[in-house]
């Protein structure tokens, strides 16, 4: 091997790439130049990954990368520093870290502002680690930031078993004691659903779950999590209490929905969309302090956890959407890059 084939493979790894478009698009294995850091960034060599449904539909073509974010899947990670900005005090090469990434996960190195990045929670590996960062950073701004949820508030989680779902339910009940009602459709869901937390869980296939709810709770929900969107817009708003906080996740059910705006007026409910992607690293780092200060210490004493539904090596990255492409999981499905990170 020549000096130049040397340097080349230092700088060189491998990463998944999609090739070709919409449903036809497939998940590839391929060469790719190594990340280098810029201010305020580390460089993590990923032992983890987890799979989220940006994903998704970000290969499906149905979600761009934002401007200056990575085009390449993957939005969580944990693994060991390798390089930091100057101007970054922590994390340090050599720190183990799980976080939340802008793109570029499913690859043996990626990027991450350090502030997005967080400590692995004791008691925690990887790859349980890195299941944390979407799904809770998503399930805070929805749930404090946007929701605005006060102690005791009645909470509508629709598809309670998705990972940000089972993060919601554990945040409401053990940081607000909200009366929490989740959605999920089988019995191993629902029962994910209620070992979370949630208070009550309904089949969202049974045509009559709205009138169910309503017996649950007359006066409406003072807060309803929900990705689906679309036509289901309507029916959601007409649960939701006086005062009352939609806060959609995404829009799977449609990119529009015919709504009653006089009701809204007249009731003073919120309508609002969550997409963490775009905002800004100050607001994400924001977000990343406030798990580390009220989240991980419920994670390291054991009260809130993750749930991993199944793992699956890097270069089987394409078998890992064919899950999410069933809606079979229960939490989080993860990709493992780099195996020898794991070993106790």
């Amino acid at each position: 091997m020549t000096l130049s084939d040397a340097l080349s493979a230092e700088r060189s790894m491998q990463a998944i790439g999609v090739d070709g478009e919409g449903d036809e698009a497939r998940l590839v294995v391929e060469d790719a130049h190594r990340p280098t850091v810029a201010p305020g960034q580390v460089l993590v060599r990923v032992a983890a990954a987890s799979v989220n449904r940006p994903d998704v539909q970000q290969r499906r073509g149905l979600y761009p990368p934002p401007p200056g974010a990575s085009p390449r899947l993957g939005l969580d990670i944990a693994g060991t520093v390798v390089a930091a900005a100057d101007d970054v005090a922590w994390p340090r090469p050599g720190d183990r870290v799980c976080a939340l990434a802008n793109g570029g996960g499913y690859a043996e190195y990626c990027l991450a502002p350090a502030g997005q990045c967080l400590p692995i929670p004791a008691g925690l590996d990887l790859v349980e680690a890195s299941s944390l960062p979407e799904a809770f950073f998503t399930a805070w701004n929805a749930l404090m930031i946007l929701g605005r949820i006060e102690s005791g508030e009645g909470l509508l989680i629709q598809g309670g078993a998705s990972g940000v779902g089972l993060a919601a339910i554990q945040l409401a009940a053990h940081l607000r004691n909200a009366k929490i009602v989740a959605t999920a459709s089988s019995e191993e869901k629902r029962a994910a659903c209620l070992a979370a937390g949630a208070t009550y869980v309904l089949d969202y296939r049974d045509p009559d779950w709205p009138d169910q709810v309503r017996t649950l709770l007359p006066g409406g929900f003072d807060v309803i999590v929900d990705a689906q969107a679309g036509p289901t817009t309507a029916g959601l708003l007409d649960l939701l209490a006086e005062g009352g906080r939609l806060v959609l996740l995404s829009s799977h059910a449609g990119r529009t929905g015919e709504i009653d705006t006089r009701s809204i007026v007249r009731r003073r409910q919120t309508l609002t969309g969550a997409t963490l992607r775009p905002r800004t690293p100050e607001f994400k780092a924001e977000l990343a302090s406030a798990l580390r200060t009220h989240v991980w210490p419920l994670i390291e004493q054991g009260q809130v956890g993750t749930r991993i539904c199944a793992t699956f090596p890097l270069d089987r990255a394409a078998d890992a959407h064919a899950l999410m492409d069933a809606n079979q999981q229960i939490g989080k499905v993860v990709l493992i890059v780099d195996p020898g990170q794991l070993a106790p």
